[in-house]
């Protein structure tokens, strides 16, 4: 695989364009670099190169020379079905026989096949149990055909199983730690098949954006264009951005890239408010304001505790018995000690935690509160509800 991130060599000339060109694209990156702000980022970090993509694999196989930890035969038919159709590849015929180990798994082996790796290479591979084994570890995970999408062969897996979760039980405790019904196989997989695709062959080179945004992608025209000190650099929408290769450019697609990729740009993004109502996660951007509005929070509260009492009757009675007497505590808050916060026009992010923490606001209220003001119209931003 040819890398993609080699960095531009900026002083000399760039691949047939004269020397004022030259002096022209290095004092444009000058004034880039010292007049941006301290959160630029490259254009490598913030695009993709359409068609430079990985591709996800999949496939089925046995992990055997488990200690006892394997699936039960019994439970796990398919597991049961796989081991005697291996053993029949390998001239052992079973079928029809009683088979009772357990030191036999069935595990899905995925793995992501990288763009231009070539044929012979390896790549790592992700083993998950997919019966009712205990744990994989010290097992070895045996010949497995990897598929892709098209339901052709890229890749074969085999090797040791690396675990990094173990599970000891005994008759009254269990201790596990971590998972150790998964594991990976560094490098077990070997790539037999090439991935059809010619960077060479393609004439314009799309820059997919992985935030969408429009003045992003206008700054990274602009950034090229610039840099290029012609116009070979379009912004299409939000998400892409067209580069075609120069006229009188000598250098291939890979050199193209590798000339712009350095190039620093100012990422812009809409102001965003992230909540995750299942962990009562936060996230504000930095960007978020809020109109004039005033914030009060407050909840009824009732707390009701339970302390039965044990009744007996008194020595030497004649008759009586031993009754549990219940005992309710209630209490109720109805929150008459809740302030009123006023929040101006304008409130930074900054300002908002501070006045929401101030009132005692924990995430699940905090959340709440936000989504009241927005309903308010007085937020600034846009809530995304994951």
């Amino acid at each position: 695989m040819r890398s993609l991130s080699q960095k531009a060599d900026y002083n000399r000339p760039s691949h047939g364009f004269p020397w004022k060109f030259t002096l022209l694209m290095v004092v444009g990156i000058f004034f880039m670099v010292t007049g941006a702000e301290a959160k630029t980022s490259r254009i490598k970090d913030i695009v993709d190169i359409e068609g430079v993509r990985d591709n996800v694999l999949v496939g089925y196989g046995l992990v055997v020379g488990l200690n006892g930890t394997g699936d039960t035969l019994k439970n796990s038919p398919f597991t049961e079905q796989s081991l005697t159709a291996m053993l029949e590849r390998l001239g052992v015929n079973v079928r029809g026989q009683n088979l009772n180990t357990g030191n036999v798994a069935a595990v899905m082996v995925t793995a992501t096949l990288p763009p231009f790796r070539n044929q012979g290479s390896t790549i790592d591979v992700n083993v998950s149990a997919l019966g009712d084994a205990d744990s994989l570890l010290g097992g070895t995970l045996l010949v497995t055909p990897l598929m892709a999408a098209d339901g052709e062969v890229y890749a074969v897996a085999q090797g040791p199983v690396t675990v990094a979760g173990f599970a000891i039980s005994g008759e009254a405790a269990t201790v596990v730690q971590n998972i150790p019904t998964s594991g990976r196989v560094p490098g077990g997989a070997i790539v037999e098949r090439e991935i059809g695709f010619k960077l060479e062959d393609l004439g314009n080179i799309r820059l997919s954006l992985k935030n969408p945004d429009f003045t992003t992608a206008r700054r990274i025209a602009r950034a090229i264009n610039g840099f290029m000190a012609t116009s070979v650099a379009t912004a299409e929408n939000d998400a892409s951005v067209l580069l075609k290769k120069p006229r009188g450019y000598d250098g291939t697609i890979v050199d193209l890239i590798t000339d712009v990729e350095q190039l620093p740009v100012q990422p812009d993004q809409p102001a965003r408010v992230v909540i995750d109502e299942r962990s009562g996660t936060i996230v504000i951007g930095a960007d978020v304001k809020i109109s004039p509005i005033a914030i009060a929070q407050g909840n009824l509260t009732i707390n009701i505790s339970e302390t039965p009492q044990v009744s007996q009757p008194n020595p030497f009675a004649q008759q009586g018995e031993t009754v549990v007497v219940p005992r309710s505590d209630v209490g109720v808050n109805s929150g008459e000690d809740v302030k009123l916060a006023l929040l101006d026009s304008g409130v930074t992010l900054q300002e908002l935690v501070t006045g929401l923490n101030k009132l005692g606001i924990g995430p699940r209220d905090m959340i709440t509160i936000l989504q009241a003001i927005k309903a308010a119209g007085a937020l600034q931003a846009e809530i995304e509800v994951l």
